[in-house]
């Protein structure tokens, strides 16, 4: 089986790709080999490395577009060489593979995109309405890389904090669309977390 795990930062995507992978799965994870592209920058000419979170800051810092290209352009190169690896191991289809995609997995190209369709099972983790409040403190008090792609707007008098709080909603909404266009599967969130629910119902789930 292979499968794509996609949804935005903090919906579970590492975790499950984590537990798919102690059961045999060849994971893939997207911000991990980011990272290492990205590590001679992340360096830095402290003692300790910075996290690609702190690298590429928040939206309203100086620089951040341009870091937001950089990490865009690193998510495509990254993506296509993993659909590379699926396209050339395709004589090998009871190799177990998932693919820890990042949040914007989505800005990565319709051929991207198609491709990795064609040779996974796309599933979404949604999120619920009740979440997203807490996934946006989360952001804050711990920044990922987040690529708002001009979301981002800070009005007059607005703190950035206030700013943050009311465009991430919009950020959500655009990318829920996106995802779901993008998905052969949605395991939704409280679904996922019930008590007993295992790795074994996730797969039941996306194969059913």
């Amino acid at each position: 089986m292979r499968v794509s795990l996609i949804g935005m930062a903090g919906s579970g995507k590492s975790y499950w790709s984590l537990k798919l992978s102690e059961h045999g799965f060849v994971r893939f994870c997207c911000d991990e080999l980011i990272a290492e592209k990205l590590a001679p920058e992340l360096a830095g000419s402290g003692s300790h490395p910075m996290t690609m979170g702190e690298w590429m800051g928040f939206p309203y810092e100086r620089g951040y577009e341009e870091r937001e290209a950089r990490y865009l352009a690193l998510e495509r190169e990254t993506m296509a060489e993993i659909i590379a690896y699926l396209e050339d191991h395709e004589d090998t289809p009871h190799e177990d593979i998932v693919v820890d995609t990042t949040g914007s997995v989505i800005y990565t190209g319709n051929d991207n995109l198609a491709r990795l369709r064609l040779h996974t099972t796309v599933v979404y983790l949604s999120i619920e309405a009740d979440v997203r409040q807490q996934l946006l403190r989360d952001y804050i008090s711990d920044p990922h890389p987040m690529l708002w792609r001009g979301v981002f707007h800070k009005e007059p008098h607005e703190t950035n904090r206030d700013a943050l709080a009311r465009c991430y909603p919009m950020l959500v909404a655009e990318r829920e669309r996106l995802y779901e266009q993008l998905s052969d599967v949605t395991i939704d969130y409280h679904r996922r977390r019930e008590r007993g629910f295992t790795v074994h119902d996730f797969l039941a789930t996306v194969t059913s």
